[in-house]
């Protein structure tokens, strides 16, 4: 079949790597929306809490979803890795290698994984916890403690990294890439992995710090 040949290409591998990245990052953007309620007060961080998990059927097609979503783009991502340190620099490398972050390209498969393990360590802690705790108390006890804290810090700042070439390189998939627009799209580089970066690892730092006291 014509779209198995082409999921086989290189292209076809590159756009699931950039469809998938992209659909990452729109999750992204409605986890940090839900998070963010942290920082208003403990009960809108519980009513949001509550009115998710109202709908357990929306949450687990969607937790169905991201899952395949994030194990399609890791299966990607290492096969390209893999398959890139087998061949020679090509001419698109060679032209691209000035714009992009040679430390967060080189690093990817890596803090790809450092992120994978996280969202286990994630998943665990949040989703298996004691069911009759709400999940604020839960929150702020796991991220209020040092070395809790400072992984999900690390784990956050492993995203930006990740981030800082994985959406350069989306852009350049979807052919958005023009004289005009590559100082802006440098400058998104760096703008959309430390707006997660700040808005995520200040969770924990909001709670280790004691400005969370009052949750």
């Amino acid at each position: 079949m014509w779209f198995v040949r082409f999921l086989s290409s290189s292209i076809g591998k590159k756009l699931v790597m950039a469809t998938t990245g992209l659909l990452l990052i729109l999750f992204l953007c409605s986890h940090a929306a839900g998070n963010a309620t942290i920082y208003m007060s403990r009960s809108v961080f519980q009513g949001y809490a509550d009115e998710l998990h109202s709908h357990p059927l929306i949450v687990i097609v969607f937790s169905l979803l991201f899952l395949a979503i994030f194990a399609a783009h890791i299966g990607v991502g290492i096969f390209l890795f893999y398959q890139n340190r087998q061949v020679s620099s090509s001419r698109y490398e060679v032209q691209t290698r000035v714009v992009k972050n040679s430390f967060a390209s080189e690093t990817m498969p890596y803090t790809g994984l450092f992120i994978l393990l996280f969202l286990f360590v994630h998943i665990f802690g949040f989703t298996f916890g004691p069911e009759d705790v709400p999940i604020s108390t839960t929150v702020k006890e796991y991220l209020g403690n040092f070395f809790y804290g400072l992984f999900y810090i690390v784990s956050f700042i492993a995203l930006a990294i990740h981030l800082s070439h994985g959406f350069w390189s989306m852009l350049q998939t979807f052919g958005i890439n023009h004289p005009r627009y590559n100082v802006a799209i440098s400058k998104l580089t760096l703008i959309i992995p430390l707006f997660f970066l700040v808005l995520f690892a200040g969770i924990p730092l909001y709670f280790m710090t004691g400005l969370g006291a009052s949750f």
